[in-house]
């Protein structure tokens, strides 16, 4: 079983997964304090599926997941725009699994709730 929160990332620039995006998860304890919950790099896949223990409870509320692109950009030799994307996104329902992936490019970027 993975993490309950899961994310992957894939170069929309390149068509292929980005490898060695470091990530970490965090969760807003009350409004602007935020408690680190896991951190990792993503997979020759673009995948991170071990951000929590398979096990671990969930608290509804807002969570945030922030790509440090730039380690990225660097290391493949891009001339990137944005160093760091974060992703809030609020968890209503704690027994669900949420999937977070991002699509990056070196001018852009988007996400969504995926499966």
């Amino acid at each position: 079983m993975t993490s309950p929160i899961t994310t992957h990332v894939l170069d929309t620039s390149r068509g292929k997964p980005a490898a060695g995006v470091p990530v970490t998860l965090d969760f807003e304890e009350t409004p602007g304090n935020w408690l680190s919950l896991g951190k990792g790099s993503t997979d020759a896949d673009g995948r991170i599926r071990d951000l929590l223990p398979a096990q671990t409870p969930l608290a509804a509320g807002t969570y945030r997941l922030t790509f440090e692109t730039e380690a990225y950009f660097t290391r493949t030799g891009t001339d990137g725009f944005y160093p760091l994307v974060p992703i809030l996104f609020r968890l209503t329902d704690p027994d669900q699994h949420y999937h977070v992936p991002l699509l990056l490019n070196p001018f852009g970027y988007s996400t969504y709730r995926g499966s």
